[in-house]
């Protein structure tokens, strides 16, 4: 059964960072297109950022871009997101997500096929 499991989630001040991995239990993805999406209390999932199945793409949304690098190791099936500069409005569960068969990244919900089970990220003021 195929699992993205992330991890790195946490508390952390303002002003700090945090890196979130995802990793893939299997090969399956690993030229799959990926992203994060994030989910604040009584929001809806929103996307975060993407990369491509070779990493040689990646979007960000307006409200991260500048703070946040997405990134990936294909030999480790694991995709990471480094974020700096971290505000309040940025805590939320944290998903990762993965297009099947497809190496274009993700640009909204809709268009993952796998989730992970969320990582939950809070910045204190």
């Amino acid at each position: 059964q195929v699992q993205l499991v992330e991890s790195g989630g946490g508390l952390v001040q303002a002003g700090g960072s945090l890196r979130l991995s995802c990793a893939a239990s299997t090969r399956t993805f690993r030229y799959s297109g990926m992203g994060w999406f994030r989910q604040a209390p009584g929001k809806e999932r929103e996307f975060v950022a993407g990369i491509s199945g070779t990493g040689s793409m990646t979007y960000y949304a307006d409200s991260v871009k500048g703070r946040v690098t997405i990134s990936r190791d294909n030999a480790k099936n694991t995709v990471y997101l480094q974020m700096n500069s971290l505000k309040p409005e940025d805590t939320a569960i944290y998903y990762c997500a993965a297009r099947a068969g497809n190496s274009a990244y993700p640009m909204g919900a809709a268009d993952a096929d796998f989730w992970g089970q969320g990582t939950q990220v809070t910045v204190s003021s």
